[in-house]
């Protein structure tokens, strides 16, 4: 199938060429990089200490402006009130703090990155300045949104996609834009061949586009709201396979790139094995789109989508530290660097997390090591090496790498960037250990079981909190210090920028372009042996998941040999698939178009199924009784506050959740959540069956004063709760937009409906001494905390269901025999 006169490649156009590079926007795009990454990480320590000092949502400021207060001369400060306490809290502060981390640090790291790299490995200027502008500008601009928005309560619910749907489109126009500069730039190389770093810059752009745009698709109901397309299992997949891969191809596929730039450059080294690197990113961009479901382990998903998450996690692990190796050993017969350079020791801690974080994640996609550490606190000390460790390391080395190029003169210290180092690297190691030992202490608490029930009740959940608070408090410690690094390093290349002037780069290059250089064709690119028996293998290891059992089994033989075969044939062919390869590495359009192939297939595999299998028509055991007017306010409100940051509504198939909480849930019982609330952490107990369990004034109660109702709680207090109105004019058009979806809501008298119950709901706390206004957001949230778990039984020989006919919700609320004269009944 090879096509031998793709071999040849002479060069038909030999030049000189001077290029001036265009690095001001990588200057921009570094300082804000340093900048936001200070907010996030101060969001995160601040967020870090609210879990052992709970005073810290609110008291903690109201004590500080009381004792500044008492200081003598002091008396000018204003004494803080409990107004606009809610921007402050845990669950605003916790996305806020995820979000400034993942797209305003790492996301101008990367674009810096890029943006200098991608100019040097094309020997050609940024094809178009004003893209890149407009690149710089909106991207600040959506951070500084995201900001505002965020501690406001405006957000869609859903982890590391928080953005309501205005900014969502300007983050979609904004990347749009940095794709064309970064295709057009190399359309206009004046280098052949693509260099490694530019493999995985390309298959960055193509996967966080397919990614974001399918996560992210809504249908508004207003200028700031939205409810997803996908909800229950379907939402549950779609967003852990963006959110999953958004670490992969916005935390780490650049960053790589980077890595396979910086690193070399740093080293004065060549990359240590060209084949390994080929081999990394094939098959890390192929594997790493499969592994989404691994963080839906021991839950209502189906249980083949768990095992293709997990079978596909472990095989991540090769890839990732063969990737790890290659960048580590291009320090050979420079190791002498490793001491005397603070840029070699950054780039070798943050590999050296990479590879370590790596490991741990194909470790905790193993069923048995995930029921241990799935929602506790060992995930979040994963996140953080990774981020902190891999992402946050290399971003410094980065940096004081390019600071001397880029202002003309060495590092202002090399001596603060060693303290940096230090510090910092502390700092994460006290972080990642105290959140390793938090979560094994928490699982080991929670799984615990005795004959007839758990270690601890349900209402002795809080003691786990308890057991890890000096572990929380030692991994603010941690951030802390990591933090202060930072501030050296903003100190550092501050100076170095004030003592030194911008650099204009001007370089005279030899270019060359080729007769094969962006000419390849249909038949050239795919019609090849290497993407021939990649496809036919892949639907022989698609079999052994989807073909019937026995025939499975054979599925899995025929691959095994298959792939037997195919190797002695990549022995036979000699030179030809390598030339093969050189020549796709000179055609750019080509190359993408196969690595978006590669990325897309697992996508499709998981999703399609699912979203076609797992709807209300379908479901043959449990179905969620659809929401109130009322209950579905009260649920946006929920989602408002980020009480999905602490709580699951998810009770998993294992013997302790079950002890614990009751039988395991089933897909069906949150099939109408838009979007869905499974949650990825437990600070607090799970809430999927809490409806009916306590009466309306705990709720009351529980709100207002936690420690009032549970005496160790560390949860914040929402007293704004209770003063802030239900918007009930915006529950027509959050109605219609359900019943789009799907959901089976009654759409006559909605505001009526919803004032009514929120009547009867303070008439019952009136009852028990709590005076509320029934308009108030307490009422809302109470109704819908009282829903959560109701479901009925469908039974399996009914095949068929009217939905619009056949309501499951039999309350008085959401029934057609309401009439506007019931309602009128009640004085409404």
């Amino acid at each position: 199938m090879h096509d031998k006169a793709t071999n040849d490649a002479a060069a038909t156009d030999v030049r000189n060429e001077t290029i001036q590079f265009e690095d001001k926007s990588v200057r921009y795009f570094m300082w804000a990089s340093i900048i936001w990454g200070i907010v996030g990480m101060l969001a995160g320590v601040i967020a870090a200490f609210q879990m052992p000092f709970w005073e810290m949502n609110s008291l903690f400021l109201q004590k500080i402006t009381s004792g500044l207060n008492a200081l003598p001369g002091m008396g000018w400060v204003p004494v803080f009130d409990t107004t606009g306490i809610e921007y402050i809290t845990f669950g605003r502060l916790r996305p806020l703090h995820t979000n400034a981390a993942i797209f305003a640090f790492v996301g101008n790291m990367v674009f810096a990155g890029v943006y200098y790299s991608t100019q040097r490995l094309c020997k050609q200027r940024t094809a178009s300045s004003l893209l890149t502008w407009l690149h710089f500008w909106g991207w600040q601009t959506i951070i500084v949104l995201a900001a505002l928005t965020i501690p406001a309560g405006f957000t869609r619910g859903k982890e590391y996609a928080e953005l309501i749907w205005p900014i969502n489109i300007m983050v979609a126009v904004v990347w749009v834009i940095f794709g064309w500069n970064f295709f057009w730039t190399l359309k206009r190389r004046n280098e052949p061949s693509l260099y490694v770093a530019l493999w995985f810059y390309i298959a960055t752009i193509v996967t966080v586009a397919m990614l974001y745009i399918v996560n992210h698709l809504s249908i508004p109901t207003s200028l700031t709201h939205s409810y997803p397309i996908f909800g229950g299992v379907q939402d549950a997949l779609v967003q852990w396979w963006y959110g999953h891969n958004a670490v992969a191809f916005f935390l780490t596929t650049p960053v790589l790139g980077i890595m396979y730039y910086f690193m070399p450059k740093a080293a004065e080294r060549p990359v240590y094995s060209y084949r390994l690197s080929i081999i990394h990113f094939w098959s890390l961009v192929f594997i790493y789109i499969w592994a989404g479901p691994h963080h839906l382990l021991n839950t209502g998903l189906p249980k083949w989508l768990q095992m293709i998450g997990m079978f596909f996690s472990l095989m991540l692990w090769a890839p990732s530290w063969g990737g790890m190796l290659n960048g580590l050993l291009t320090l050979r017969g420079a190791w002498d660097k490793l001491r005397t350079d603070p840029v070699i020791k950054f780039f070798v801690v943050g590999i050296t997390f990479y590879g370590m974080s790596t490991f741990e994640g194909p470790l905790l996609s193993i069923r048995a090591v995930n029921a241990l550490g799935h929602y506790t606190d060992w995930i979040v000390g994963h996140v953080h090496g990774g981020t902190l460790g891999w992402n946050g390391f290399m971003a410094a080395g980065m940096f004081y790498w390019l600071a001397p190029r880029l202002y003309g003169r060495a590092l202002y210290s090399k001596a603060g960037a060693n303290l940096h180092f230090w510090i910092g690297l502390v700092g994460i190691l006290i972080y990642v250990g105290s959140m390793w030992a938090a979560g094994i202490t928490q699982g080991l608490m929670l799984n615990g079981t005795k004959e007839g029930g758990t270690m601890l009740a349900q209402p002795d959940f809080v003691k786990t909190v308890g057991a890890i608070k000096g572990l929380y408090i030692a991994r603010g410690v941690g951030g802390l210090l990591y933090l202060a690094g930072y501030f050296i390093l903003v100190w550092n290349i501050f100076m170095t920028m004030k003592k030194g002037k911008t650099v204009e780069d001007v370089r005279e290059y030899v270019v060359t372009r080729t007769e094969n250089q962006d000419a390849m064709g249909f038949k050239v690119t795919f019609m090849n042996d290497p993407v021939v028996y990649f496809f036919v293998g892949l639907v022989f290891l698609l079999g052994m998941f989807f073909a019937p059992v026995g025939m499975n089994v054979a599925c899995g033989l025929i691959f095994l040999v298959f792939v037997y075969f195919a190797v002695q044939k990549f022995k036979a062919a000699g030179l030809k698939w390598g030339e093969w390869y050189h020549r796709l590495l000179e055609n750019y359009l080509p190359f993408t178009i196969l690595t978006f192939i590669a990325v897309a297939i697992g996508g499709m595999v998981q999703i399609i199924p699912n979203v076609t299998i797992n709807r209300a028509a379908n479901i043959q055991d449990r179905l969620q009784v659809p929401y109130t007017p009322l209950e579905l306010a009260g649920r946006d409100i929920y989602i408002a506050e980020g009480c999905y940051n602490c709580h699951s509504q998810q009770i998993r198939t294992m013997v302790p959740d079950v002890l614990r909480y009751g039988d395991h849930s089933r897909i069906g019982e949150s099939i109408y959540d838009f979007p869905f609330q499974w949650g990825s952490k437990r600070t607090g107990p799970d809430l999927a069956r809490e409806g009916g369990k306590r009466p309306n004034t705990w709720h009351y109660d529980h709100m207002l004063d936690p420690r009032d109702v549970v005496e160790d709680s560390i949860m914040p207090a929402y007293p704004w709760l209770f003063d802030q109105k239900t918007d009930y004019k915006a529950l027509p058009k959050k109605v219609e937009v359900q019943q789009q979806l799907g959901v089976p809501m009654i759409s006559d008298a909605i505001i009526d409906r919803a004032r009514l119950q929120a009547l009867e709901i303070a008439q019952d706390l009136q009852e028990n001494g709590r005076n509320v206004d029934p308009d108030t957001k307490i009422i809302a949230l109470i109704a819908y905390l009282q829903k959560l778990g109701a479901y009925e039984e469908v039974k399996a020989e009914e095949e068929e269901r009217d939905l619009e006919q056949d309501l499951p919700d039999k309350t008085f609320f959401n029934t057609p025999d309401t009439t506007r004269e019931d309602i009128k009944g009640y004085g409404l």
